[in-house]
């Protein structure tokens, strides 16, 4: 099996098991922007805590589940998007004013929407979770 985007198949394992209304699930392959987009998430509040599992092939995530995830979804293809662009791309993603979170790569880690506002700097648009 070749795994072609990696964050989009963890976001739909995610996603999926959330319907079923499972409370934890196993994520691989794993990556460091993986790792880092499921930080973000769960210092958001959307999912418990994530443990990484090592098995020679590239590494498992085991994440716990809280119930909270609406939908949430790779954004392909990965736009560059300034800071005063964030605002169109939130009425696109996002259901509604003050709900969900656009995650971005940003020259100084990867951060939600809000953090990348506030630090006024913009970056590569990779997902979106409500």
């Amino acid at each position: 099996m070749v795994v072609v985007d990696v964050l989009a198949n963890a976001l739909v394992t995610i996603k999926n098991n959330e319907a079923r209304g499972k409370t934890e699930c196993i994520i691989y392959p794993s990556s460091k922007l993986v790792m880092a987009v499921l930080n973000v998430m769960r210092e958001a509040g959307y999912i418990g805590d994530v443990e990484y599992i090592e098995d020679r092939r590239g590494g498992k995530l085991k994440v716990q589940l809280l119930g909270k995830i609406n939908n949430c979804g790779a954004v392909k293809p990965r736009f560059p998007v300034k800071r005063k662009e964030l605002d169109m791309w939130k009425e696109q993603l996002l259901p509604a004013r003050g709900i969900g979170l656009l995650i971005l790569s940003t020259p100084i880690g990867v951060l939600h929407h809000r953090d990348a506002e506030a630090k006024s700097i913009g970056g590569i648009l990779l997902a979106y979770v409500y």
